[in-house]
């Protein structure tokens, strides 16, 4: 699925909902949303989505801090989203299944950061001659979501300068 399609579906559910809180936002949209405690190391897991019988429910490791919970909330509404209806997600999904070359990973990150991150801020940001580290610190997210902004900026014509990292598609599993 491209960067394009990704970031049409992210502008629909915006327009759809007009929520930008990832707790609020899955209420909205129906999806049961349970905190578990699941440990604090970087093996643990972050959260998954699941479907089953039609009904969805994100589980998010309540261990982490409420930045990388809201991350991870919107991840996983990326999962709900461009994935419901794929063959191989069809009732469980959690990130210590997939490998670093996953599609399904690559592209629910693109949507998080797409919706979690408005352009209009983010390009404000870069306006301000601060780092890409400041920026993501500034923006409360790991960095690597701020490079899969960067790449649906580039794809929608902006012209933003090259990151210093390149976030693998399952940075969030490391993510502490």
């Amino acid at each position: 699925m491209s960067i394009d399609y990704i970031s049409r579906e992210v502008e629909r559910i915006r327009k759809k909902y007009d929520e930008k809180d990832p707790r609020r936002l899955c209420r909205a949209m129906g999806i049961a949303l349970i905190f578990k405690p699941m440990g604090k190391g970087p093996e643990a897991c972050k959260g998954f989505y699941l479907l089953q019988s039609r009904k969805q429910a994100i589980v998010v490791n309540s261990d982490l801090s409420e930045e990388l919970q809201s991350v991870i909330i919107m991840h996983e509404i990326g999962h709900a989203v461009l994935h419901r209806q794929s063959s191989g997600l069809k009732s469980f999904h959690d990130f210590a299944i997939f490998d670093s070359t996953s599609v399904y990973e690559y592209e629910a990150n693109l949507f998080a950061a797409d919706y979690y991150l408005e352009d209009d801020e983010v390009l404000g940001l870069l306006n301000q001659d601060l780092s890409f580290f400041q920026m993501a610190s500034l923006q409360k997210v790991p960095a690597e979501l701020l490079d899969f902004k960067f790449r649906a900026l580039k794809r929608k014509g902006y012209q933003v300068f090259e990151p210093p990292i390149l976030a693998n598609a399952d940075f969030l599993k490391n993510v502490e």
